[in-house]
């Protein structure tokens, strides 16, 4: 099988190109491109049998491909919870990898390529674009206090944070609120250029940093605004991602 990597990491790349080595020796690697820039020109002038693309490249989001070049090759996208890409590749019935990508997960990724292959469907990646660009995100969220109903609108929103079974959304005047909201549909809900889900207690928004330090394992530990009680610690899975969402 002849494939192609799109990953602007070039450990990622390297991590994904030897585990489908393992998988498969008869896998040939025909490039490994870091930018749209780079997987445009390829692609205009060479072909592949399977794509694994990363959503979010140096130069911008992959989805700009398809506007520059039509691409008829199946893809298995990589992403690190991107919860409303993923939310459209299942609706659109596409491939996708949630990283860090575990060689389990690329092996039933692969046998379920080989398998759909002889009745696969042509997928219109400009189709998927147009949806991706069109998101419908939450403008506000209800709450209670005592007896008494409001709404938060997002702009108002420093961040969320969850413990044991509840989670929290904490305003921008300091004040906490129980949510009937697991973090989980939060993600899919909240602006991904607004909000990042840097753990599994925490989504903050951009807004709400206040400092950030360099912390071991290449993590990123936050100081928030309002402060919290509980640690800000971007988690090392999403901490490549983090770091790619604050230099957009």
């Amino acid at each position: 099988m002849k494939v192609i990597i799109i990953e602007d990491e070039s450990y990622a790349a390297e991590k994904l190109e030897r585990q489908l080595k393992t998988i498969d020796r008869n896998i040939t690697i025909l490039a490994k491109l870091e930018s749209v820039e780079d997987a445009v020109d390829w692609l205009r002038n060479n072909s592949a049998e399977l794509i694994f693309l990363d959503i979010h490249l140096g130069d911008a989001l992959s989805f700009k491909i398809f506007e520059k070049v039509e691409v008829k090759t199946p893809i298995i996208f990589t992403t690190a919870y991107d919860q409303y890409a993923i939310q459209a590749f299942k609706l659109n019935s596409i491939d996708y990898l949630l990283k860090p990508v575990s060689k389990g997960d690329l092996q039933q990724a692969l046998d379920k390529f080989s398998e759909n292959q002889p009745n696969r469907q042509e997928v219109d990646y400009r189709q998927l674009l147009e949806s991706l660009q069109q998101p419908d995100f939450q403008k506000r969220f209800m709450v209670y206090t005592g007896d008494k109903i409001k709404t938060i609108p997002v702009e108002e929103v420093a961040y969320f944070f969850a413990e044991g079974k509840y989670c929290y959304l904490i305003s921008t005047d300091k004040t906490e609120y129980l949510i009937d909201q697991t973090l989980d549909k939060l993600e899919a809900l909240l602006n991904p250029d607004s909000f990042f889900r840097i753990n599994r207690q925490f989504i903050v928004s951009l807004s709400s940093i206040d400092e950030m330090y360099t912390y071991p394992k290449g993590r990123v530990k936050m100081v928030l605004k309002p402060h919290n009680k509980k640690e800000a610690i971007v988690s090392v899975d999403r901490s490549p991602e983090f770091k790619k969402w604050l230099n957009r």
